[in-house]
Formats: C-alpha cells, sequence, structure tokens
C-alpha cells in the first residue's frame, strides 16, 4: 500500500497497552473457569490429595497404665475451675435476636447431678502422620477452642470430662485404607483408656451422658458397642450424642443397644444429626455413608440415617427458627462467641437424612462445600442441646430404683 510521502499511522501506545490488558484479562478468565470447573468435577479427589496422608502408618505406643490420672491429659474435668473450657456460657445477643432470650428447664436451680464424657472433634489437619502427638500445639489449641464451644453446651452437668488423645486425622475419614482403620484403632485405645478412669472417678449411681461430635461421635459409638452394651453401665446411661455421625436405622442403631430419641423427653436413647443448609449437596456425606458398611457389617447403601431434630428433640419432623433457642454465633478466630435466638430452622429430610437448616446462616468460614454446617452441627442448636441434656437425665431418674 502506498502512503503518498505520508508517514504510516501507528496507533497511540496506550491502545496496545489497553489491547495486551484485556488479553491478559480475557486469558485470567478462561483460566479461572478452567480451574472452578476443575475444581467442581474433581473438588472431593483434590481434597483426598490435600489432606489424607500418603506416609506409612507409626504405631502408636500404648500411654502409661495411669496416663488419664494426669490432669494435663484432660481438657475439661473437675477441679479446672475458670480454665475449665467446658465451663463457658456465651452471653445472649440482643441486637440479632429476633425473640427475647429464654428461660426454662436448662435455668433452673434443680437440675438434677449427672456427668458427660465428650470427645471433641478432628483438631489435627496435617498430612504427614496418621495420628496426631499430643504436643502438636496448633491441633491442642483447635482442640481447646472445639472442647469450648461445643461440651460447653453440656455444661449444666455437675461434672463434664473431655479428654485430650491421639485422634486420627482428618484425611482418615477421606479414605477406606488399612492405614486409616489402624489411625482410628489407635485413637479409640486412648478413649477407651480414658473413659475406664471416667467411669471409675464419677460416683456411683451418678446418670452418665456420652458425648461427642464428628470423629468424636465415631468413638462414641464404639463405647456403645465395646464398652457399654450389655454392662451394667447402660443402665446408667441417660442419652448418647454421637453427633455428625451418620447412623444407619437399620444396620447400626441395633448394634447400639438403644433406640433412637423418638421424644426430647425420652431417656436411654441416641440422637444425632448431620447439618446443610440448602440447597444441599450431601453426595459427600452420602457416598462415604454408602461405602462404609453398617456396624453389623452388611451394606449401609441406601438405607435410612438417624435423624432427631435438635430443636424438638423427636425423631425426624421440622421446626421453625421460633424453637431455636439459641445458635452461638462464634467470632472469626472462634475464641467467644453470642447466643442468637430464633436464628435457624431444623427440618430432617426425609429421602437423604440429613437436617436442612434454610437459607446459609452467616455463621463463620468453615462451612464445607455442598453447604455442610458440619463444623457448627452443636453450634446451631447450643442452647436447644442445654435444655435438651437436662431434660433427658430428668427423665432417666423416675425409671431408675430409689
Amino acid at each position: 500500500m502506498k502512503t503518498h510521502g505520508r508517514p504510516p499511522i501507528t496507533p497511540p501506545p496506550w491502545r496496545t497497552i489497553l489491547r495486551k490488558f484485556l488479553y491478559i484479562v480475557a486469558f485470567l478468565i478462561v483460566l479461572a473457569i478452567a480451574v472452578l470447573f476443575v475444581l467442581r468435577i474433581y473438588a472431593e479427589e483434590l481434597t483426598e490429595m490435600a489432606l489424607v496422608p500418603d506416609v506409612e502408618f507409626v504405631e502408636q505406643d500404648p500411654l502409661e497404665a495411669n496416663a488419664y490420672q494426669d490432669p494435663a491429659m484432660w481438657f475439661s474435668r473437675p477441679g479446672k475451675g475458670v480454665n475449665d473450657p467446658a465451663r463457658w456460657q456465651p452471653a445472649f445477643s440482643e441486637e440479632l435476636s429476633t425473640q427475647p432470650p429464654p428461660s426454662g428447664p436448662a435455668d433452673s436451680g434443680d437440675t438434677p447431678d449427672f456427668a458427660v464424657f465428650f470427645v471433641h472433634p478432628t483438631s489435627f489437619l496435617e498430612n504427614d502422620a496418621w495420628n496426631a502427638p499430643l504436643d502438636h500445639e496448633e491441633s491442642q489449641t483447635r482442640a481447646r477452642l472445639m472442647v469450648r464451644g461445643m461440651a460447653s453446651a453440656f455444661n449444666r452437668a455437675s461434672e463434664i470430662w473431655a479428654p485430650r488423645y491421639r485422634q486420627a486425622t482428618y484425611g482418615t475419614f477421606l479414605t477406606d485404607s488399612p492405614e486409616a482403620g489402624r489411625a482410628l484403632d489407635a485413637a479409640y485405645a486412648d478413649i477407651e483408656q480414658a473413659f475406664d478412669f471416667f467411669i471409675d472417678s464419677v460416683p456411683e449411681g451418678t446418670p452418665i451422658v456420652l458425648a461427642g461430635h464428628s470423629q468424636g461421635g465415631y468413638h462414641v459409638v464404639r463405647l456403645l458397642t465395646e464398652k457399654l452394651k450389655g454392662t451394667p453401665l447402660m443402665e446408667r446411661l441417660a442419652v448418647a450424642y454421637p453427633i455428625g455421625m451418620p447412623i444407619s436405622l437399620e444396620t447400626d442403631l441395633p448394634a447400639l443397644g438403644l433406640p433412637a430419641c423418638a421424644s426430647g423427653q425420652q431417656a436411654g436413647c441416641v440422637a444425632s444429626w448431620a447439618s446443610f443448609a440448602e440447597p444441599a449437596d450431601p453426595g459427600q456425606y452420602l457416598r462415604l455413608y454408602n461405602e462404609t458398611p453398617g456396624i453389623d457389617g452388611e451394606s449401609r447403601t441406601d438405607t435410612p440415617i438417624l435423624c432427631v431434630n435438635p430443636l424438638t428433640g423427636s425423631l425426624d419432623g421440622s421446626a421453625d427458627a421460633e424453637r431455636n433457642l439459641g445458635t452461638l454465633v462464634p467470632e472469626g478466630d472462634l475464641s467467644n462467641g453470642e447466643l442468637v435466638a430464633g436464628a435457624v430452622p431444623a427440618r430432617c429430610d426425609p429421602e437423604s437424612g440429613i437436617l436442612l437448616i434454610g437459607d446459609p446462616p452467616e455463621l463463620g468460614q468453615y462451612v464445607l462445600p455442598g453447604n455442610n454446617y458440619h463444623v457448627y452441627d452443636i453450634p446451631l442448636f447450643w442452647r436447644n442441646l442445654q435444655a435438651d441434656v437436662v431434660n433427658r437425665v430428668r427423665a432417666w431418674q423416675p425409671a431408675q430404683p430409689s
């Protein structure tokens, strides 16, 4: 092309820069879409890669026979005083609550004596070991916060015992490898030893409550089947709360030796739930449930899951948010929080067995994929659980010989 003596026209430098910038932005958008697509399709696989240990299992040496005589082996136990995280009592938030702070049985002075054995959930997230060392500072700090936010719901008890133990790492629950089973066995050995000391320490005749969340719920189930079923201890059990652990009504519950809690005034029963906001995607939760055999060794695939509604204390059913006496809304670092009344409803889904809590509440950064509120199973219904355990201990007492 001839220019007839005129110099060629070149675009201003800023136009070239802008065009290159837009190319980069477009590339990053496409890259982000691709990453999100991969994460969406392979989220479970990537999670397993990040959290499941790829190291050999190391057999845990047994604790000393008198290990749990040491108060330092307990997050909570009688005698801890103001340093006991399970004795924390959060205040009500008058600004956020949709109804006045409630009063009721859990606030009265005639609460009967009872002792709680609480097993904290998984706080060890590393993939370089199958079991947490007791001197792993980060996991121990996190576990103490969990005891503060969860075991505190049982603070009307005369005694609360929450042991430290060499818990299995989080990735244990994402694989069916033999190492995962051995890690859970090692953790349970500590729990069993702590439970024996608990029973020896609690006054004879005092009703007991077993409670735990997630991995803690797993160990509660094993205590029921291996330490209580068929023994006089079962007669002292007012209620068991293996919260966050899916329990099959067909392959698990009959093996526990206890019925499901059908009403809020029933004692000697089992209560559990798994919380999801809507729209819920419990795919991974149900996959792990279906792939794991029941306690009786039979397949749990598509068998109904136990769901006790924490707002009513009864099997299945639904309840509006007005029935929620107080949700524990934590601060960002989980070190503190306030109770908010009337914040969250609850409805047992008859198809999946999960507990639906309506629109996603703002509780913090630890919501799992699929609107899974597993971390908040107890805080969501903190005040109702506080009242529920007292009601069940009261129901236990009249059934006992004087």
